[in-house]
């Protein structure tokens, strides 16, 4: 049997979704993460489903973002050219918080004493100013391993340019100490921005040998299941997959390695069905992540930032990475009273361990998943399928810490605390879209994780959102992203070209030298020439400003017919996100491109024609809906809801690993895919 599976690692749970490509079985399985090794939450939920003959497996992991979050990486040094050790430091002018006289830049992750610096210069066209000299880098590490160095980050100024410094000084660090881990600017970020190239830099060095340790000891303990190295892949933060070795060497591409896969999962899903414009939402058991699809196509982009608020500027990375935004609102986001009385729901979370008061595991403070069981939401009985029995006692407890301070019932308190977190999670829905430019009401909500359904119907009737799908299997929905995921790698090159004065012949020499980068990168994954597709495109701007706009550019050889078109079409694009054009010289600031390497990928089949929903009617129970009261709800069995099948709210869909609300007064339905599609109401 052939099979292709994928596991993601989840805050609180790690997922399993297997298929078998002769049957077109497939194959669910959750288990709790295990935080303290994260391999082994993903060798339990394989081996609990008794896998044989994978040949693909792709994973999804929080092992580097953790590791930057909790500040547990490396010890790490910057060599860095003479005079700008400071830079991480001076960062950058966009304080976020303009009127807060006591605020404190975000503190570097290199003190300053493990800064060190290189006489060389480049200048911006790639010249060499002044020689590397061999006696400073050799100096420098020198001094990096006295001071405890376990990592060393290599950016020298305008490395994008011409790297031949950086190479110099990296051959000559691994001839003195070849068992150090390091990072080069050039091979992450080839374009301009020195601090947000220094950042990049640092932080991949910062976490490369966690990544390195992690991924080697999971592969071990994959082959020990059967499953050989070269069937290995890594979700990448870009959308595509990649093989484990080439993620060891340049961990910082999955940054947001866990939550894309359900974007990419969303993009197939409403591609499918006809609906290309969609915002997603996915609930896990730590955080609540959202983005914008529009016209089938998942944005990425390389201004991405960790850490950052409105109060806090954050750490710049330079690499391309799914447009997402991530907040701490999960069903185990824990509930607390501030100093000033005000009840606030996380970022802080219970976790896998001990996880919500009512897994019985210890745990002592409420969470959102207590506050949906004692509402009636979650099915105390059937959760994860009745795999783990909840405690209905240890809820209210818990709960009672903060009913008995504000003086309102348990009931009142758990209301409280959804009301809470949905409030959050609509600002962050508001954060992809209306503060976007865009309008909620063109879209469709795709509603994924183990808590995504459960809030989604509430979520879109307040933003007026028409209808949410939920997939099959939403809890398990990141995993099954990422199997249709393909191999991808992204180049980038810094090139100031004024649109005016430029010949295409420039534009045809630069994207064939970085075609050619890209060939040699999937060469070492094993994959011919004629299974990789490319996608251009530039950054342009009117000459003078600081923003770019991309503009897509068509592959092939590029003749001055495309002169016009390429000006035109940035034109059009800057118009229409920033309301204006204008009779100005155009200028190139970025060429960039993205190599495709295509995979087969699982086909979503079609379900059982069935509308009659007595089969799956399970029962009826008491649900608190807010402001729409208490209602005596029907509760279904989806797995026992055929294509066709029509049901009016409010009702409770239940499944093994979530459950889907649909609010008194909406519709749902379950499309010819299993999908379920819920009316909500929130038209304008």
């Amino acid at each position: 049997m052939s099979k292709r599976a994928a596991v993601d690692i989840g805050g609180t749970f790690t997922d399993l979704v297997s298929l078998d490509e002769e049957t077109g079985e497939i194959i669910l399985g959750k288990t709790s993460t295990t935080p303290a090794h994260f391999e082994e939450g993903v060798i339990t939920a394989i081996t609990d489903a008794q896998l044989q003959g994978v040949h693909f497996l792709a994973h999804g992991t929080t092992v580097i973002i953790n590791a930057l979050t909790e500040r547990k990486g490396a010890a790490t040094a910057l060599l860095t050219t003479r005079g700008f050790r400071d830079i991480l430091e001076i960062q950058r002018a966009n304080r976020p918080d303009l009127y807060n006289l006591v605020y404190a830049k975000p503190k570097p992750f290199v003190p300053r004493r493990l800064r060190l610096e290189i006489t060389e210069r480049i200048n911006y066209k790639g010249e060499v100013l002044t020689p590397l000299v061999k006696e400073d880098v050799l100096a420098a590490v020198e001094e990096a391993r006295k001071q405890g160095a376990e990592a060393i980050a290599i950016c020298f100024l305008h490395a994008y340019a011409n790297p031949a410094h950086e190479k110099q000084a990296c051959e000559l660090i691994k001839q003195v100490w070849p068992e150090v881990d390091v990072s080069v600017s050039h091979e992450l970020a080839q374009e301009w921005r020195e601090f947000d190239r220094s950042s990049t830099t640092v932080l991949d060095a910062y976490v490369k040998p966690t990544a390195r340790r992690y991924l080697h000891a999971l592969e071990t303990k994959l082959q020990e299941v059967n499953i050989p190295q070269q069937a290995c892949y890594v979700m990448q933060s870009n959308g595509g997959v990649t093989r484990f070795r080439m993620a060891s060497h340049t961990p910082i591409h999955l940054v947001e390695s866990g939550p894309v896969g359900g974007i990419i999962g969303a993009a197939a899903i409403g591609k499918l069905i006809g609906e290309p414009n969609l915002i997603t939402l996915d609930i896990g058991g730590t955080t609540a992540k959202s983005s914008l699809i529009e016209q089938g196509t998942v944005k990425v982009t390389s201004d991405y930032f960790i850490e950052r608020t409105p109060t806090s500027a954050g750490y710049p990375i330079k690499v391309p990475v799914v447009d997402i935004i991530e907040i701490g609102a999960g069903g185990g986001s824990i509930a607390w009273i501030d100093p000033a009385g005000a009840l606030k729901v996380g970022p802080r979370s219970a976790g896998a361990d001990p996880g919500p008061a009512a897994y019985g595991r210890g745990g002592t403070e409420p969470t959102v998943t207590d506050a949906s069981i004692l509402t009636g939401r979650i099915n105390p009985h059937y959760f994860l399928g009745g795999k783990l029995k909840l405690d209905l006692d240890n809820a209210r407890k818990a709960m009672a810490r903060i009913a008995d301070p504000l003086g309102v019932s348990i009931e009142e308190a758990a209301l409280g605390i959804i009301r809470i977190a949905n409030a959050n999670m609509t600002h962050l829905l508001k954060l992809v879209s209306v503060r976007q430019g865009r309008d909620p009401r063109e879209f469709a909500m795709v509603a994924c994780g183990g808590g995504g359904s459960l809030h989604a119907a509430t979520l879109a009737k307040e933003l007026h959102i028409p209808r949410v799908i939920v997939p099959p299997a939403p809890g398990h929905f990141s995993a099954w992203g990422m199997l249709m995921s393909d191999l991808r790698h992204d180049v980038v090159q810094t090139r100031l070209l004024r649109t005016s004065q430029m010949e295409m012949s420039t534009l045809n020499e630069i994207f064939q030298e970085l075609e050619q980068r890209l060939y040699a990168l999937f060469a070492e994954e094993g994959l011919p020439e004629q299974e990789i597709l490319f996608a251009r495109s530039a950054d342009m701007r009117y000459l003078g400003q600081e923003h770019t706009v991309n503009v897509p550019i068509p592959n092939g050889l590029l003749t001055e017919e495309h002169h016009h078109s390429l000006e035109s079409l940035f034109h059009d694009l800057h118009e229409q996100r920033y309301t204006f054009r204008q009779a100005s010289q155009i200028e190139i600031v970025h060429l960039r491109l993205t190599g495709f390497g295509r995979v087969r990928k699982p086909e979503l089949r079609k379900i059982e024609r069935q509308s009659d929903i007595k089969r799956a009617f399970k029962g009826v129970r008491l649900v608190d809906f807010d402001d729409s009261g208490q209602h005596e709800t029907s509760i279904y069995d989806r797995a026992l809801l055929g294509a066709g099948a029509k049901l009016e709210g409010p009702a409770v869909i239940e499944e093994t690993a979530s459950s889907t609300l649909v609010l008194p007064g909406q519709q749902a339905s379950i499309d010819e895919y299993g999908n379920i599609i819920i009316e909500t109401g929130g038209e304008a």
